[in-house]
């Protein structure tokens, strides 16, 4: 499977020369979009490539180049491309009707499915997006308890809205990043990962917290991973000093395991936004909590409490399409239990790299838990072992630092082999990848490595 670069070209002119047809919609682009993308991380120099199709593990771009896609929807495809169930259910909602504008008995059945496989969602809202649901939760802790503030973790991702912008990628100080005011950026209570010493001072002292939020397995799906005692002690000392906590598994919600990082864990948050896996790779995200967090979206029990009812329209909530896909989605995790499978196949993935990072003698790592891959490139240039690379020994700064000039060009050798990987850079494992996938995208980083080394992005 593995497709031989040019030796007489650079990476760069060879990727030009297979995808000239996606360098022709760029173009185009450029003049539709900012950058020409429609999506950050699709943001890649010269050019990203253009998909025409998809099934499985694989996609195909506009010029014929099949590529072992570790993209996966953005997270959203724990299944792989355009699995049988899911396309089925939908080409039925189809058929039916793309938008009711009034209730339906699939967003019911949507519903049910989410609270079978996550018992602490006793009510849902849906939204259409993972940011739109973490907005929700900001908005009815305060609603819940009266209080302002925001507790989160630096390198924790948790959408794109006002209050998340600080802190994830930059402005680690909590400064506002561009277009946000002030007054919404002094509201967030900005903490390091794992230090637990801190957060026990920061809600013994500050009472006008209402909302810690946090990625249950660290910030972007690990790439600065959270040890899970450390989990425990937020999930004790919120519920100590009445602060609600909400586990953002939008991108671990039905990935890491059936029941999501809080099953996989045995800690119970008060609220769980959802995205992704949940909607089967259609747009959908979801509040799910206590019933209490929740009632003041209600209309009767704020009116009986002669309380102000918190407001949420929303034109796509609960799309009958997105329900369709999601059901099929949640139906055949709670059935075949392809988390298991992506997990492994991931872990052997990883394996795999770290071996060919020995073998080539480059000082990077492959890591990462679940279904998640992270290829750390080591910026500071640390005397490291890939096979023994330990993230908690890393500084956040440090693992979220991204080499542009080597993660681009890394990620354009790949796809010259036939590889697709994330921006960061690294790989969303589904669980329609296999064995062979993993030795044709160890072989294709092998590769890659010898092209960056000829062209002196990697020490030889």
């Amino acid at each position: 499977m593995l497709q031989p670069a040019p030796a007489n070209l650079t990476i760069e002119a060879a990727y030009r020369d297979r995808t000239p047809g996606s360098a022709r919609l760029a173009a185009r682009a450029r003049e539709l979009f900012p950058s020409g993308v429609t999506h950050d991380g699709r943001y890649l120099q010269p050019y990203g490539i253009y998909v025409e199709r998809a099934a499985g593990a694989h996609k195909w771009d506009v010029d014929g180049n099949r590529y072992i896609d570790y993209y996966g929807g953005h997270g959203a495809l724990l299944l792989g491309h355009n699995h049988p169930e899911v396309a089925a259910a939908v080409q039925d909602a189809l058929a039916h009707g793309t938008h009711f504008g009034a209730s339906h008995v699939l967003e019911l059945r949507w519903a049910e499915a989410i609270r079978r496989l996550m018992p602490a969602a006793e009510r849902v809202r849906f939204t259409s997006s993972g940011t739109e649901a973490t907005h929700m939760a900001v908005r009815l802790a305060r609603a819940a308890t009266g209080r302002r503030k925001i507790l989160r973790f630096r390198t924790h991702f948790h959408g794109w809205h006002d209050h998340m912008t600080s802190g994830y990628a930059s402005h680690f100080d909590g400064a506002p990043t561009s277009g946000v005011l002030t007054g919404i950026a002094d509201q967030v209570v900005l903490l390091d990962p794992n230090d637990a010493d801190a957060l026990r001072q920061v809600l013994a002292h500050d009472h006008d917290i209402a909302l810690a939020i946090v990625e249950p397995t660290g910030g972007s799906f690990g790439m600065t991973p959270l040890r899970p005692e450390f989990l425990a002690t937020l999930r004790e000392l919120t519920a100590a000093h009445g602060v609600l906590l909400a586990f953002d598994e939008v991108v671990t919600g039905f990935r890491v395991a059936p029941g999501g990082a809080q099953g996989r864990f045995a800690i119970t948050p008060d609220m769980t936004t959802l995205a992704k896996v949940l909607a089967g790779g259609l747009p959908g995200g979801a509040l799910v909590g206590r019933a209490d967090v929740l009632e003041p979206l209600d209309f009767e029990a704020t009116t009986a409490r002669g309380l102000e009812k918190v407001q949420h329209p929303g034109t796509f909530n609960a799309n009958p399409l997105s329900a369709a896909a999601g059901i099929a989605a949640l139906e055949q995790i709670e059935a075949t239990d392809p988390c298991a499978r992506a997990n492994a196949i991931a872990e052997k993935l990883r394996q795999g790299l770290n071996e060919v990072l020995e073998a080539e003698d480059v000082p990077w790592a492959a890591y990462g838990t679940f279904s998640g891959i992270h290829v750390f490139t080591n910026p500071e240039r640390r005397g490291l072992r890939p096979g023994d690379f330990d993230p908690f020994a890393v500084p956040y700064r440090e693992l979220k630092t991204r080499q542009g000039n080597i993660t681009h060009r890394l990620r354009l050798a790949m796809l010259l082999h036939g590889v697709e990987l994330t921006s960061w850079p690294g790989a969303l494992v589904s669980a329609a990848h296999g064995e062979a996938d993993v030795a044709d995208t160890s072989e294709a980083f092998r590769e890659s490595l010898r092209l960056l080394k000829r062209e002196g992005d990697v020490g030889a």
